[in-house]
């Protein structure tokens, strides 16, 4: 036998094993992502119908409402007869200080991410078999952030605070474009080998899957995309504007208006209790379940800072002086709403982590053949998403400083409805699959969804 030929005799079996176990990953790859046969939001026609109702809602509320008027309460046609009022047309929604200041925006919150110490926790165990782990420290850049503002108004002055107030289309343009090319890249980068997939987002449809996400945690080393863009931008950058409003009302005005202070309470309160809870995030759908495509990353990085604002931005163009009367019904609706939103979540997590704690041991439940328990009494019995009742409660708050005369403040309370709404039934269809009979026989006991005795 030649030496070729013993070469090649010699090296079948190797080939044949490593054949057999490419083949091997491959179907386990196949059975670990396996396809997605449901799809959300009407598919890919609905995909498409979203990203760009999304695109024109925020631009229309930004050339719309301005110090010259807002549109009335009256309706939503404007929406559809003249829906974008542009200062000089369309190229002046573009500037690069407006990317420039998003850009160094996004580098801030990194740089805090990476260098402020913060204590690392474990996430959910994946269906892989793998637990990540995530640092926690959202709170600190919180304070960070509010003391760089702080500093810069008094060093600084005004007008940096107003030219971003000014110049918001430019800001939100840059928001727009920096979320469509990460979307783009985490989409491309979801067809790497070794890529755990989201359930949900493996259809092979695209434009589908590149809006609802294909990957379920997309990571470079150890800093994970989702995780990152959860909180920080939106939620931290939420506040930013609402301080910038604060300084353009008082640099207009020589004051700020009793209802101007109120939101600004109560929404830096619901952040500051939201990223004082950073843990809890990894337990949400969001993080668990859903992947990072466009739908989230557009939410985070556009319609949470720019559309969850509008309050604080119309009140710093439209004062409005509410007197002690009308403040303190406001604050009893928040105080109301929070106190259903924050003992709910508070009484289910300390029934998670311990049944005999004697907060929640005297509690009802149902228990299920996956070895877990439902609650059937106090908060939980009441309704099955009963959290989500204080938080629109709180919702309203926000919006009711504004007076009656335009429906812009009122987006969040219309955007939140749906969105409560959707995710309630998206939470309907996964209790249902995980714990089936026994899921049934719960919606028995606790038949309200949200609110009790109503919906």
């Amino acid at each position: 036998m030649s030496v070729h030929a013993r070469t090649v005799a010699a090296s079948t079996p190797s080939a044949a094993r490593g054949e057999n176990q490419a083949k091997q990953q491959q179907k386990q790859q196949t059975e670990l992502n396996p396809r997605t046969t449901t799809r959300e939001f009407l598919g890919a026609p609905g995909a498409a119908a979203i990203i760009v109702i999304c695109h024109a809602v925020l631009y229309a509320f930004y050339t719309n409402c301005t110090e010259d008027g807002c549109p009335n309460a009256q309706g939503l046609a404007w929406l559809v007869q003249s829906p974008f009022n542009f200062p000089s047309g369309w190229q002046s929604a573009y500037h690069r200080l407006g990317l420039q200041v998003y850009v160094g925006w996004l580098s801030w919150l990194l740089g805090l991410y990476c260098l402020v110490p913060g204590r690392w926790v474990r996430g959910t165990v994946l269906r892989n078999g793998t637990t990540l782990e995530y640092k926690v420290n959202a709170l600190s850049a919180l304070v960070l952030t509010a003391l760089g503002c702080a500093a810069g108004l008094y060093f600084a002055g005004p007008e940096p605070f107003v030219f971003v107030y000014d110049h918001i289309l430019h800001v939100i343009t840059a928001g727009i474009i920096i979320a469509s090319v990460l979307s783009v890249y985490l989409y491309t980068a979801s067809f790497l080998p070794g890529k755990l997939l989201a359930l949900g987002g493996n259809s092979g449809n695209p434009l589908y899957d590149f809006f609802i996400g294909r990957e379920l945690n997309p990571r470079i080393g150890s800093f994970d995309f989702k995780y990152f863009i959860e909180l920080r931008p939106g939620l931290i950058g939420w506040q930013v504007l609402n301080f910038c409003s604060a300084v353009k009302q008082y640099a207009t005005h020589g004051y700020l208006t009793d209802s101007m202070v109120m939101v600004q309470v109560f929404q830096l309160w619901y952040v500051f209790d939201s990223l004082s809870n950073e843990a809890s995030v990894l337990t949400t759908m969001d993080v668990t379940t859903d992947g990072l495509g466009w739908m989230l990353t557009f939410g985070n990085l556009c319609l949470v800072p720019f559309g969850f604002s509008l309050q604080t931005r119309y009140l710093a163009a439209h004062p409005n002086d509410l007197g002690l009367l009308k403040m303190a019904g406001i604050l009893m609706l928040q105080a109301f709403g929070y106190w259903i939103f924050r003992s709910a979540n508070s009484q289910k997590d300390r029934f998670r982590k311990n049944p005999e704690d004697p907060s929640v041991k005297h509690l009802s439940y149902i228990s299920t053949k996956r070895g877990t328990r439902l609650i059937t009494s106090g908060w939980w019995g009441y309704a099955r998403h009963v959290n989500y009742f204080g938080d629109w409660i709180m919702g309203i708050a926000w919006c009711l400083p504004c007076g009656m005369s335009s429906i812009i403040p009122y987006f969040y309370c219309l955007y939140f409805t749906a969105l409560l709404i959707h995710r309630e039934r998206r939470d309907e269809h996964m209790c249902h699959l995980k714990y089936g009979g026994d899921w049934r026989r719960y919606r028995r006991i606790v038949p309200w969804r949200i609110i009790p005795y109503v919906y």
